[in-house]
């Protein structure tokens, strides 16, 4: 790795560049100095040609070992290309003749998906803290060669135009290889395409092998704390805390009720009979101790207007709404007029239909009320939020932790979670990954066997995903994985 590292760093020299970096990758294989072990070798073939002349792009690639020796090759590859005025491009590409034979690993979303996490991570640890522009890149889909590297990220990599004129449909995935990132980047490169070939790096390198994987883990499902939350409700106001089941959104949102909020607030809870009534406000029928006929009406505050009295009551305190569920009603019909009132950054006034006690003819929220929602997005039997009602609201995603299952699991069920985990971040695609469940199913419960725990809450859910055909794509790794469990 090291003389990979030294090659990728120094001057691009044209007439050493083909044998060096040749010797430099087969250094890569067996220890004690490889990377990973000389079964690895058998996986891939390299490619570092001689190439002369200003019009060439040249490069080294290490490929499937079923590419021809010359011209032309398919598949998934690891490539380098350097430039004469920058840092090299650590790259990954598919051949400029089609996705075989890797179509089985270009066209899995889990893929794309660590490709992706991978550029969010290094542009996080590494870029725009001093020129103020990414380092990577990666696209949405690797198999589609249809689609170029776009014009405004070119536009990020001026000396890198020659490679993109040439290979910006084949690029999937890239770095910009600066000395201080350099060997990270050819890290955790060549480990991902290494894994996807079923190679690990030797047991040497495995804990830093296991610390790169988990740092852009973090940004495949990135985490979310209170404090955070706590920021965004401060600067937005109106914020809706949305995730798969069982990552914890109900919870956290009490926590922010009862320790940061001191409790100064209230929690209700939406469903499809929620009501424009009980939310703003309405007349109500009541019953009186007389039996005169007919039905009498009496004005009553719905649940925001009596968050708004609360909140007004003590302006110097701030006071929380929460709306657990928040996507079961039909929102445009329960908000009403209120909706014009949901601005962040500006108190609006709007007209009511009744003048109600405490409140007035008029509706406007005070600036510290904050209203706080939660939304389970594996929840298909209800529509999605519409965009004039999404605007209003700061939107943070709470996805499974690892961590959560580490601390108060087992290790069993952290095997198990991991695993579950695995399935869904290789095969699912976007609109299924939303159905991942949380870590909470996989804690230890004192007051039920885990187990017990697993088969009566985890295992309906999954079978009503295979039911609903939600997770037909990869219907038989989940069917066993409830095997597997029905098992224990």
């Amino acid at each position: 790795m090291q003389k990979l590292i030294q090659l990728c760093s120094a001057p691009y020299d044209s007439s050493t560049w083909h044998e060096d970096s040749k010797t430099a990758l087969e250094e890569l294989f067996g220890s004690p100095d490889g990377r990973y072990g000389k079964n690895a070798r058998d996986t891939v073939k390299f490619r570092t040609p001689k190439l002369d002349g200003d019009k060439n792009v040249p490069f080294s690639a290490i490929i499937n070992p079923s590419a021809p020796d010359s011209g032309g090759y398919s598949g998934m590859s690891f490539v380098i290309f350097p430039v004469k005025d920058g840092p090299p491009m650590i790259a990954l590409v598919v051949g400029t003749m089609g996705l075989s034979p890797d179509e089985h690993i270009l066209g899995k979303p889990g893929h794309s998906r660590k490709v992706n996490a991978i550029a969010k991570w290094l542009n996080h640890e590494f870029g725009g803290k001093e020129n103020g522009k990414p380092i990577a890149w990666a696209k949405q889909e690797a198999l589609r060669i249809d689609k170029g590297v776009p014009e405004n990220v070119q536009h990020n990599f001026p000396h890198y135009h020659a490679i993109f004129a040439k290979y910006g449909k084949e690029i999937y995935g890239f770095c910009e290889g600066n000395p201080p990132i350099l060997e990270q980047a050819l890290k955790v490169f060549l480990d991902l395409h290494f894994e996807e070939r079923n190679c690990l790096p030797l047991t040497s390198w495995k804990n830093e092998h296991t610390e790169l994987k988990s740092k852009y883990f973090d940004f495949l499902m990135p985490k979310t704390d209170a404090q955070e939350v706590l920021d965004l409700l401060k600067a937005r106001r109106f914020v809706i805390l949305q995730g798969p089941p069982g990552t914890g959104k109900t919870r956290l949102s009490q926590i922010l009720l009862n320790d940061h909020y001191q409790g100064n607030g209230t929690t209700i809870q939406f469903h499809p009979n929620t009501t424009y009534e009980t939310f703003i406000g309405g007349l109500f029928p009541e019953t009186s101790g007389n039996k005169q006929v007919g039905l009498s009406f009496s004005l009553k505050k719905g649940s925001l207007l009596e968050a708004v009295e609360a909140a007004k009551a003590n302006e110097s305190k701030n006071f929380l709404l929460v709306i657990d569920e928040i996507n079961r009603a039909d929102l445009a019909k329960v908000l009403g007029e209120a909706i014009f009132c949901l601005e962040p950054y500006d108190e609006r006034e709007v007209w009511l239909n009744y003048e109600y006690e405490g409140i007035g003819p008029k509706l406007s929220l005070p600036r510290n009320l904050h209203i706080l929602g939660t939304m389970n997005t594996a929840d298909r039997s209800i529509a999605i939020l519409d965009v004039a009602i999404r605007r209003r609201f700061a939107f943070v995603e709470l996805w499974p932790e690892n961590a959560v299952v580490e601390k108060l699991g087992t290790k069993r069920s952290l095997g198990l979670y991991q695993k579950l985990l695995s399935v869904f971040v290789e095969y699912a695609n976007e609109e299924s990954m939303a159905l991942v469940p949380g870590h909470s199913y996989f804690l230890d419960y004192e007051e039920m066997n885990q187990v017990a725990y697993l088969k009566t809450n985890l295992l309906p859910l999954l079978k009503e995903y295979m039911a609903n055909g939600y997770v037909a794509s990869f219907a038989d790794h989940i069917h066993a994985f409830i095997q597997e469990i029905e098992s224990l």
